[in-house]
């Protein structure tokens, strides 16, 4: 008689632990800043790289990770800078780059901008918060004056995702690629969400040629990189693919490739999130 009781208790204290748990995977993060020049800065913590500019004009950032992190990223914001978090840029939907969008517009007053495509894409979870959506959308890409720098942000199109975003800061000579570019590592493209690797390629290609040997580049994921990390990214990329494409045409299965694996080459490039085996079932489909 006492086992439905029993039970309930489990699930409640399984139920009750869920957020606890989620709150202890982030409990050892901290978020460390590194100056890029002029207004430039990167910060780094769990998801998505941060990109920020602060100055007389007040503070901007490129993405902002999950939410439980929101508050640590406006404390390390106010070590940079005492000044007022104006404006926020998601790079693309997934939520380790937009998770604290909605502390942002709700406790910070800021302005969320994204490419329509991500306001969509957030609207469309069950879930969602309307705080979290992005305020300010465009087509192609849009021009903040900001702090004595241009920051010229730019759409790329089915790379990652659909609504790829990558900003340049032009004095600081400064790129923030999104998920565009995971230095040293297998990269995370979004098929089911309009990403594919041909476009993808394309718009790493298209990043090359806008920057020169001395740019630094901030990843989506990873330490900060440069014009030549972004190209031996790439040549990991297409190498990688036409192995695969070729091996499908000649009518080897997915399986029998990732057992064969790609070679000792490419050993290093695995993660704990892109592993081989996820790597080559990308390329694959």
């Amino acid at each position: 008689m006492r086992l439905p009781t029993l039970f309930a208790g489990v699930v409640a204290a399984t139920i009750c632990a869920l957020p606890a748990q989620s709150q202890d995977r982030f409990a050892n993060v901290e978020m460390k800043t590194e100056h890029l020049g002029d207004s430039a800065y990167m910060m780094v913590g769990s998801g998505g790289n941060i990109g920020v500019s602060a100055g007389e004009d007040g503070l901007l950032i490129i993405d902002d990770q999950f939410e439980p992190l929101a508050e640590r990223i406006s404390a390390a914001l106010d070590d940079i800078l005492k000044g007022k978090l104006r404006y926020v840029i998601n790079t693309h939907y997934h939520g380790d780059h937009t998770g604290s969008n909605a502390y942002m517009r709700e406790v910070k007053d800021a302005t969320v901008f994204a490419h329509d495509n991500v306001r969509v894409r957030l609207s469309s979870k069950e879930d969602h918060k309307h705080s979290e959506l992005p305020v300010v959308t465009y087509a192609q890409g849009v021009k903040f004056h900001f702090n004595g720098e241009t920051l010229n942000v730019i759409h790329l199109s089915n790379a990652h995702t659909d609504g790829d975003s990558v900003v340049m800061f032009e004095k600081a000579n400064v790129l923030h690629t999104g998920d565009l570019f995971f230095k040293d590592r297998f990269p995370y493209i979004d098929i089911d969400a309009g990403g594919s690797v041909a476009g993808y390629i394309a718009g790493v290609e298209q990043l090359i040629g806008m920057i020169g040997d001395d740019t630094k580049v901030i990843p989506g994921h990873g330490p900060l990189g440069n014009k030549a990390d972004l190209q031996k990214f790439v040549d990991m990329i297409k190498q990688t693919s036409a192995t695969v494409k070729q091996l499908k045409i000649d009518g080897m299965p997915v399986e029998d490739i990732i057992e064969a694996g790609l070679g000792e080459q490419w050993q290093d490039w695995s993660w704990a999130f892109i592993n081989e085996e996820k790597w080559i079932r990308t390329l694959y489909r």
